[in-house]
């Protein structure tokens, strides 16, 4: 459905939410190409006098959500789970993050692919010492997520059953770090468990890869497009906005931001959710 079919009223409205959130927009930019980094990381970028403050994860956690995912593989069959990090902050340079597992006498370098993915390889030793995983960048200015995709989908297509599961993984890896209940009346991180995604209607939040104009579910012939409170992190009616945006980790990526009916059953996995974004490329 072009940009064009939709109600002007509607049109307006969401004019006037991406005015409000314009400043979000411009945090990403085009990434510049790079290659996968298999380097050792440089011991300045993983001491704690050189990063004080790091915006580090439980390797145990993360290994959970990896458990949580061959579980119920059945829900996202033919992918791979990867771990997406995005930024939290303007101005955070995404193109040159590190990231190592480091644990009391452990410690190797993960690779970052171009797409700011990564996989995490398992480690025993890592397990057991309870190590952390890493990036040499200050806590607060970047988030987590999980990034789960069929093959071979359309472009601007996402599936539902793999947006399911990227939720329960990352909630069971503890990925989520809002520091106090989120813009517009979203829950905080005061759920911690896959069961959270069970749920009727989870405000867990989604990143789209660009500034969306609209969202919409497709399974046969039902089709719904989501009403603009799924949009956003809410904040089309939020008058705090200003103060409350930096205690979520969508800080610069409200413009992308999307909840889905995770647990209406009514809805199958098969479900197709479809991207209109608002640059037409």
């Amino acid at each position: 459905m072009q940009a064009a079919q939709y109600p002007v009223a509607l049109r307006h409205t969401v004019a006037r939410v991406c005015c409000a959130l314009a400043f979000a927009a411009t945090c990403m930019g085009t990434f510049a190409q790079q290659g996968a980094r298999t380097e050792r990381m440089p011991s300045v970028t993983v001491s704690a006098k050189a990063n004080p403050n790091p915006v580090e994860k439980s390797y145990r956690k993360m290994l959970r959500g990896m458990d949580i995912f061959q579980q119920q593989y059945a829900m996202s069959p033919n992918t791979e789970l990867r771990f997406k990090l995005l930024p939290r902050k303007k101005g955070t340079d995404m193109n040159t993050i590190t990231l190592a597992v480091i644990g009391d006498t452990v410690d190797f370098v993960v690779p970052i692919d171009v797409n700011h993915t990564f996989a995490l390889p398992r480690n025993a030793l890592a397990l057991l010492e309870g190590a952390q995983v890493v990036p040499n960048r200050r806590a607060l200015s970047m988030t987590w997520r999980t990034d789960i995709r069929t093959p071979g989908l359309p472009p601007d297509t996402r599936r539902l059953g793999d947006l399911r599961l990227e939720c329960k993984v990352g909630m069971e890896a503890g990925l989520i770090s809002n520091s106090r209940s989120l813009i517009g009346g979203l829950v905080g991180a005061l759920f911690d468990t896959p069961a959270y995604c069970d749920k009727p209607a989870p405000q867990y939040l989604f990143f789209a890869d660009r500034p969306l104009f609209s969202v919409t579910l497709l399974a046969g012939e039902r089709r719904q497009v989501l009403s603009i409170d799924k949009l956003y992190a809410n904040a089309s009616d939020d008058a705090s906005l200003h103060d409350t945006l930096p205690y979520c980790d969508c800080e610069v990526l409200v413009d992308r931001t999307y909840v889905l009916p995770l647990g209406d059953r009514t809805w199958p996995d098969d479900t197709l959710v479809l991207f209109e974004y608002m640059d037409v490329e």
